[in-house]
């Protein structure tokens, strides 16, 4: 029987309620969306969720008397789960979802997100997934004094084929390196610039790749923030909790989204927003939380962060921002990533640097297939890589400069694909100006 392709009920993607976990509610929603998708196949190249999805629908059809995607089971869906990294680009581009004001309120990474959780209620959370997902554990351990050592073995290839068949990270994945000195410990002993505090004060949350992998970006974003008036401060964070959601880790996320929002939220009731230098956590806290916690306070929350280059587009438009640039940096290839697209935000980063004099930049809008934590898995290292060749020829092809990404796990995939440095679109920003902090972090701005 033909599966009808609008809902009986509103989609359950909220895990506060008891039909997110209802297996065979989530059956019928996986064999409706899937039947869906086979329909349209836009989204056939996005990923190995799409052709894996039609392939397995095409064998019912052709070897069960299937007419769409009724006779899957189990074992389809887990498969098409697994493939799936998060990026969130089929949401952007489907036609039939609740943001398009359609009927059929498709939402397919949700719906895989959902998947996955009852996976892991059911099965458990996997090793692979435990360890990938707490990296602000594994950086406040590691940076610091430690940080040489950590970086030799990381970049030991017998040392990282053993952690590859024990934890299931890749040896291939270029893991970022951690910093002699953590972005809390610059920012303690940091003499702010004469300008901040003139029009007010901003909450920083600095990411775990930036407090403790690349600390040059958050102490750019402080400096840039400074020479356009504002006083940054840090309020008590953890992880944003996507690393636990991409394992279906739900009570891990919720815990790390409650400690998160009761602490931005007393600086928001300051009057302070918060800004966020990481595409992926700036969508988590704007985009996940909401429905995490279904609270008035993570709504709030979330009404009032910006992904940081959003925030100082946002000075742009008003003409505040500050427009003493000293230099330029010629042709620059601006790696828009995924998390910051499904903002629909537009490409705020790539609209600052083109004021900036003697500059052109050209949009490269390509997948890094890295999305988190999913890239750096054994098991899809060499299909991300795959699905990453787009962007390597988009950097190639522009033969630009300077290389910049807002998201530094992307520009690890890009480093290791192109051969060449790229930064966070704050530190460039940061150079033009003539503020830059020197090497606070492996990989950092020098001047």
């Amino acid at each position: 029987m033909k599966i009808d392709p609008k809902p009986k009920a509103k989609p359950a993607f909220n895990p506060n309620e008891p039909r997110y976990w209802d297996a065979t509610d989530l059956e019928g929603e996986l064999k409706r969306v899937f039947e869906i998708c086979h329909g349209c196949r836009m989204c056939v190249g996005y990923c190995g969720s799409f052709p894996d999805l039609f392939n397995r629908v095409d064998r019912d059809i052709e070897k069960r008397g299937a007419e769409g995607a009724e006779k899957l089971l189990l074992d389809d869906f887990r498969s098409v789960t697994d493939l799936c990294w998060q990026c969130k680009l089929c949401y952007i581009k489907c036609p039939y979802t609740a943001d398009e004001g359609h009927e059929w309120l498709v939402d397919f990474p949700r719906l895989m997100a959902r998947e996955k959780a009852q996976d892991a209620k059911r099965n458990g959370v996997t090793l692979q997934d435990t360890v990938l997902g707490e990296p602000q554990l594994l950086g406040a351990m590691t940076a610091g004094p430690l940080a040489p050592i950590a970086n030799f073995v990381n970049a030991n290839r017998l040392v990282r084929k053993v952690i590859a068949k024990t934890a299931g990270i890749s040896s291939e994945f270029p893991l970022p390196p951690f910093a002699s000195q953590s972005f809390q410990r610059w920012l303690k002993h940091h003499t702010p610039l004469p300008e901040a505090g003139e029009r007010g004060t901003v909450a920083i949350f600095s990411t775990c790749t930036g407090d403790y992998n690349f600390p040059s970006m958050p102490a750019n974003a402080v400096r840039v923030l400074e020479k356009n008036g504002y006083k940054v401060v840090r309020p008590e964070q953890t992880c944003c909790g996507i690393p636990n959601l991409d394992g279906g880790d739900v009570e891990s996320a919720r815990a790390k989204a409650r400690l998160n929002v009761a602490s931005l939220l007393a600086e928001i009731e300051k009057g302070h927003k918060v800004v966020v230098p990481g595409p992926t956590c700036s969508y988590t806290i704007k985009k996940e939380y909401p429905e995490l916690l279904e609270t008035a306070e993570a709504r709030k929350v979330a009404e009032n962060t910006f992904d940081l280059m959003q925030f100082l587009d946002g000075m742009r438009k008003d003409k505040t921002l500050n427009r003493d640039f000293k230099s330029g940096l010629g042709k620059v290839a601006y790696h828009a990533p995924c998390h910051l697209r499904a903002q629909k935000i537009g490409f705020p980063g790539a609209r600052i640097l083109g004021l900036l004099p003697e500059t052109e930049v050209e949009i490269v809008q390509q997948c890094s297939a890295v999305d988190g934590t999913w890239g750096m898995k054994e098991q899809y290292y060499e299909m991300g890589r795959k699905y990453a060749q787009k962007l390597a020829r988009g950097i190639e092809d522009a033969e630009a400069a300077v290389v910049v990404s807002d998201c530094m796990l992307a520009a690890q995939r890009i480093t290791k694909e192109n051969g060449v440095k790229v930064v966070h679109p704050i530190e460039t920003l940061a150079d033009c100006y003539g503020i830059a902090v020197g090497p606070v972090a492996a990989g950092g701005v020098t001047r």
